[in-house]
Parts: C-alpha cells; structure tokens; sequence
C-alpha cells in the first residue's frame, strides 16, 4: 500500500470514529434544545388558552382534543393545590395522517371564577425516527464528502509536496553500485526532504567506496595469487619429470601438484562469486537453454563414460532465458558436473528440460541430503579431490542474481531444479 493511501486510510478510520461520537452528541444536544422550544411553545399556547377563557366562558366547556389542539376539565381544590406541571411525549391521532402520531402534552391548572380547571396543550413534535434516519443519511453524506475531499487531497496536493520522496525512490531504483552515476536529486523546500537527499547521496558513496575497494582487494589478491601458483605448479611439474627421483618422492609431488592444482580452482571459484554476488555481469541475451545443455552433456561425455554413468537428456520445451551468457554457461556446467561427480559407478543422470525450468537428476547415495545446507559454501556430504565445494554455492548465487529459484529434493533420486 502507498504511503498516501496508507495515511488516507487512517484518516479515514478516524473520522468514522470522531464523526459517531459527534452524531451521538449532536443527536442528544439537538434533540434537547427542540424539547426546550416545545416545551416553551406550550406554555405561550397555555397562556393563550387561559387568557381566552377568561373572556369567553365556552372555552372552559372544551373537554376534548378535538378541532382544538386543547382540552378543560374542572378538578377538585384538592386536587388543584397539589398539582404540579407536567410535560410528557404521548401519541394522539391526527386526522390528517390517519394514524397516531407523537405529540408533546403539557398538563397545568389554573383558577377561574373561583374554580379550578386543568388544561391539557398538546403539539406536534418531531418523530426520532425520523430525525435518526435523517441525521444518519446526512452524516453518512458529510462522511462520504469529506472522506472524497481527503483522497482528493492526498492524491493531488499532497502528491505534489512529496514529489521530492518519490524522485528519490525512482533514482534509488536505478542506482547500481558496479556503474554509480550522481543521484538527481529533485529541488525541495522542505528541511526534512533535503536532510534525506544529503543523507543518501552520503550513504550511497560510502558503499561505492567500500564496494570498489573490495572488489579491487578481491580482484588483487586473485590476480597475485595466481602467479606463484603457477610458479610453484610449473616447477613441481619440471621436478616430476626427472626420472632420478624416488617412487616415495613422485608421490609427494603428485599430491602437492594436485592440492596446487585444487588451489587454483579454488581461488577462481570464490573470485567468480565475488563478482557474481558484486553483480559485475550486466550484459544480457537470449540464450537457449536446450543447446547449452546438450553442448555441456557432450562435453562431460568422457567423464561420464570414465565414471560409467548413463546421461538421458529430455527435451519436453524450448527453454529461453535472458541472461548473461558466461553466467549461464557456468550454472548449466556446474549442475551438470555436480550431478557426475557426486554419484555412484553405474549410476544415472537424468537432465529434463520444460519451458521455465532446468531439472538434473542423478542416483548418489541413497539417502536424502540437507536441503537447507546444500547450497552453503564449502559443503558436502561426498568430499571429493575434484570438487571445491562452491559449485552449488555458485548456482544459488546466480539464481538469486536473477531472482530465479533453486529446489533440491530427494525422489529415489536427488533433483536440482531451477526455476526461471
């Protein structure tokens, strides 16, 4: 949800609950303030009446509600000295509506001609029903109104003056730290706006500087390493070649070209996932997955008549990815390898490929590995002398380079499956 919809939400929560509370209020003082004008109505009418029977005895004959909206009937002295007003809501029938209707009746006495006489004065009032319903449907407008006034706000006004913050993600979107290019910043008013764009162009040169100076140590360190490697690897190669040396020491040799020889593999690996993880890999095409694999298969074909293993490539779709072509040359290698080298003799590999995914299947031991540890750096269940370790650890890199997804699961078989 968007920051503006976000608080408009909330504006909205609020003014339902500030809004009830007002209704109820305004629904009780208003309904106090028409029983006060009644009430006040009824006693100019009551004056009216005993001052017109003062005049015209026949008035005091007037025993029933009928033409008249009053009613005279003698009581006792008794009676008369105890009596106080009284106001009541009552229904009466109204001959224009055909049916009892609310009415507001005030009960009094007055002294006339040495009598006493109680007055009843009824009006018209207004149904709370009525009044309910029409302070409902008029809050529930001024609701609807102000609710519409508040999205407008947000929307038009309050998008302008947060223009600044939206700039920024956009820029921030497409900030990339192996090209870092100026941000362009949007020209505000507000303190807190420039405070923020300070803050990140700050943040943002920081890490260029520790990424640039990593990926300098990294590519250092890899690049000097290499030559004495190679060194060391060409001379150990001439020593082994002297025929004079001892069977004992031709095998010393032999192991210490072999760890030599994991060591440089090693060294590439991890320089490798330095830079995929540094994502220093931006060029992008379309590459078909199928002839990639089927190129990869052949390649392996020694190897896997070497270890006895029978690979069944299937074909179900053509699979196309946009992706860096080194990179996904190493991922289909990798998988591949991984699924040879880490099997039994007389084994299988079973390579299946659909339309968004890659799937290899190979025999291995018969039991299921970690799936949470499988593609961890350095490990394995199988070490082997040919293996560095990173070769899961680099397929994982690339996938979540590319927001793809890597699946191990155990079915008879262990399967690695990519999903594109």
């Amino acid at each position: 949800m968007k920051l503006l919809n976000y608080t408009s939400a909330y504006f909205a929560a609020i003014l339902l609950i500030i809004i009830s509370i007002w209704a109820g209020i305004f629904y009780y003082t208003l309904l106090d303030e028409i029983y006060d004008s009644i009430d006040d109505g009824l006693d100019n009418q009551k004056g009216l009446v005993i001052q017109k029977a003062s005049v015209d005895s026949t008035v005091l004959q007037k025993n029933d509600f009928d033409e008249t909206d009053y009613a005279i009937r003698e009581i006792t002295a008794g009676d008369a000295l105890n009596f106080q007003d009284i106001y009541t809501d009552t229904m009466m029938y109204m001959q224009n509506e055909k049916s009892d209707e609310p009415v507001r009746l005030l009960k009094t006495v007055f002294l006339q001609n040495d009598k006493y006489y109680q007055l009843q004065v009824a009006t018209s009032m207004v149904e709370e029903d009525d009044l309910i319903k029409q302070l409902f449907y008029s809050l529930a407008w001024l609701y609807v109104g102000l609710v519409i006034t508040i999205l407008f706000f947000n929307n038009f006004l309050l998008k302008r003056v947060w223009h600044p913050f939206y700039h920024l993600l956009k820029q921030l979107k497409k900030f990339r730290l192996d090209k870092p290019e100026p941000l362009n910043t949007a020209k505000t008013k507000v303190d807190e706006f420039k405070l923020l764009n300070e803050t990140i162009q700050k943040l943002l040169q920081r890490n260029v500087d520790i990424y640039n100076s990593q990926k300098d140590l990294i590519e250092n360190a890899s690049h000097e390493l290499q030559t004495p490697l190679a060194i060391s690897i060409n001379k150990l190669e001439t020593l082994a070649d002297n025929n004079q040396l001892p069977e004992e020491q031709l095998k010393l040799l032999a192991a210490a070209l072999d760890n030599l020889d994991r060591l440089t593999r090693l060294n590439k690996s991890l320089l490798l996932l330095s830079k995929i993880e540094n994502k220093q890999f931006a060029d992008e095409t379309p590459v078909i997955i199928n002839k990639l694999v089927q190129k990869t298969v052949d390649d392996f074909a020694d190897l896997s008549q070497f270890n006895h293993l029978k690979v069944e490539l299937i074909e179900k779709e053509t699979c196309i990815q946009t992706m860096n072509a080194d990179l996904v040359a190493v991922l289909v290698t990798n998988l591949i390898k991984n699924a040879i080298v880490h099997n039994e003799p007389g084994g299988f590999v079973r390579i299946v490929i659909a339309h968004n995914s890659l799937s290899v299947e190979n025999s291995g031991q018969a039991k299921s590995l970690d799936p949470d540890k499988i593609f961890r750096r350095f490990h394995s269940d199988q070490p082997s002398s040919e293996s560095t370790g990173l070769g899961l650890a680099i397929v994982k890199a690339i996938t979540d380079l590319y927001n793809f997804k890597a699946v191990y699961q155990y079915k008879q078989c262990h399967i690695i499956s990519i999903h594109f």
